[in-house]
């Protein structure tokens, strides 16, 4: 990242923008083509107009760095995400003032630490389980279908309490059906546009808000209190005192949900697409899972953390479908990038897709590959390289739950059923008619029932060896390096290493001890590898 005052240069415009429209036809058609035409004609830096929004498209690790890592003054979530506050709500998050909305994101996060995190996995196999307790030895299903009500439920059952899953289940995953679709490409530049999907997004809220006070005013009956995160915004209080409003909860309720749910389904249908595609990966995955929990092994928060072959499959699903077509400020000051300034009052994007695509950092990028994410190759080893979680401050806070679900979903359904494409191979591809990209529908596949498989002991054993091996090379010393931009509170890291680290109720991270003994190596390491942002590194001499 560069940030020198002579900057001087503005971006270079893209040819072709229409009277009134700008760029709004070729965009809107296919966003990701668009946006990687303009990098192939004018580079890491370009600019383009939707509209009357002029936007410039910053792609690479080095744009991507200088966009995630700009202060909030600089450039303004707010604003670029106006769209967001018909679904969340007026003076929620995007819509609240800076000293409001940083609160505001701080109730959420416990809900997404550790420790709630370790009791998830259980409740999602259930999910899983009960999903697929009707299915025959045989048959068809549309996978992104399932994979939405799916993960809506396992969502809900985790982060929101049992009143949404289980009273209110069909009604709520339609009505949060209604507010994700909200989030239509227009809505972006026209957020109250006045056509049918936007109209249906604004009474989902309004019937939403019913329901959470509904359930306030049973909740405040009981004598015994919940332990979910609705219970936890009915009692928490601003630093004034103040509690919040019911419709202040319903906005964090949905975005907690977002944080959980908002970009899972699409990715956990393309994990089947890809394997199904790649019958070899496929067979590496099987493998895996069966050799760890054979047919009927328990799952568990530990056992998800040691499946290193999915989590490359899942980090290279993510690198081919990252679900945001793009992430967008406003430039409230003057943003300078290398010897270019972008000037206060546009809007600056990133395109993570478009970026995973350089072939000079991601070679072959069109193969699908999850061999590029290991130890040998660590083809993501530049920062900001791989950004489907986007990076920096505002990095999704989400992320460990969204991998821990998908893991978990598939540790059950890849054990049960083996998958196959109904429709061509090529026939399956991205759908940018929403914001949240996810494969096209129908999405159909065939499902078979596998038999039973025992868990291989030895292998399990030598995976428990290996992980250990690799943490407990003597050392003479070792260095506990933070970045605290990075860091969000999720409190792994105490989990791991509460004699290094320590994290407050408010999720501000202390390290206790930079250089500590060498007996807490194994430890210390163990924090950086599962810290969800990626916050700390361990350096050793």
């Amino acid at each position: 990242m560069t940030t020198q005052s002579s900057a001087k240069k503005e971006p270079q415009k893209m040819p072709g923008g229409l009277p009134l429209i700008g760029h709004m036809l070729k965009f809107g058609k296919n966003p990701f083509e668009y946006m990687t035409l303009l990098r192939n004609k004018l580079g890491e830096i370009g600019e383009f107009r939707l509209f009357h929004q002029e936007m410039v498209l910053l792609t690479g690790p080095e744009g991507n760095e200088a966009f995630f890592r700009a202060p909030d003054d600089q450039l303004d979530q707010n604003e670029a995400y106006k769209v967001m506050t018909p679904i969340f709500g007026k003076g929620v998050v995007f819509d609240a003032p800076p000293h409001i909305k940083d609160q505001q994101l701080k109730m959420l996060m416990p809900v997404l630490r550790d420790k709630p995190m370790r009791t998830y996995s259980k409740i999602i196999v259930q999910e899983v389980e009960e999903a697929i307790a009707n299915w025959s030895e045989s048959g068809e299903v549309d996978l992104l279908e399932f994979m939405k009500q799916l993960t809506i439920y396992t969502s809900s059952h985790c982060l929101l309490g049992d009143e949404f899953r289980y009273e209110l289940n069909e009604e709520f995953a339609k009505l949060y059906h209604d507010l994700e679709n909200g989030m239509h490409p227009l809505a972006f530049i026209f957020p109250y546009l006045p056509i049918p999907i936007l109209r249906r997004r604004d009474k989902a809220r309004v019937r939403l808000q019913e329901l959470v006070t509904e359930i306030i005013e049973k909740r405040a009956k009981k004598t015994e209190k919940s332990d979910d995160a609705f219970q936890m915004l009915i009692d928490t209080r601003y630093e004034d005192g103040s509690a919040l409003s019911p419709h202040e909860i319903t906005g964090l309720l949905i975005g907690t949900l977002f944080a959980g749910h908002h970009t899972t389904a699409g990715t956990a249908a393309w994990i089947t697409l890809e394997l199904a595609r790649n019958p070899e990966h496929m067979e590496k995955v099987l493998a895996e899972f069966d050799h760890l929990y054979g047919h009927d092994g328990e799952v568990t928060f530990q056992s998800l953390r040691e499946i290193p072959v999915f989590e490359r499959v899942i980090k290279e699903v993510l690198r081919l479908h990252p679900p945001l077509i793009f992430l967008i400020r406003k430039v409230a000051k003057d943003l300078h990038f290398k010897d270019y300034i972008i000037k206060a009052g546009k809007y600056v994007c990133v395109s993570p897709r478009v970026s995973h695509r350089i072939p000079e950092i991601f070679p072959d990028p069109e193969k699908f590959d999850p061999e590029r994410f290991t130890e040998e190759r660590q083809e993501d080893k530049q920062a900001f390289s791989w950004v489907a979680f986007g990076g920096g401050r505002h990095k999704c806070s989400g992320n460990a739950f969204a991998m821990l679900q998908l893991k978990a979903i598939y540790a059950i359904l890849l054990r049960r059923y083996q998958f196959e494409l109904v429709n061509p191979p090529e026939s399956y591809q991205d759908d940018y008619k929403q914001m949240v990209v996810q494969p096209g529908s129908p999405c159909l596949v065939r499902y078979t029932k596998r038999g039973n498989i025992e868990p291989s002991q030895s292998t399990t054993k030598n995976q428990t060896n290996q992980a250990t091996a690799q943490t407990t090379t003597p050392n003479n010393c070792f260095k506990v390096d933070v970045d605290y931009d990075l860091c969000q509170g999720h409190a792994n890291c105490m989990a791991e290493a509460d004699a290094i680290f320590q994290v407050d109720d408010k999720g501000t991270l202390t390290v206790l001890q930079e250089t500590p003994d060498n007996a807490l190596l194994k430890k210390a390491q163990a924090a950086a590898r599962y810290c969800p942002t990626g916050a700390i590194k361990i350096k050793q001499d």
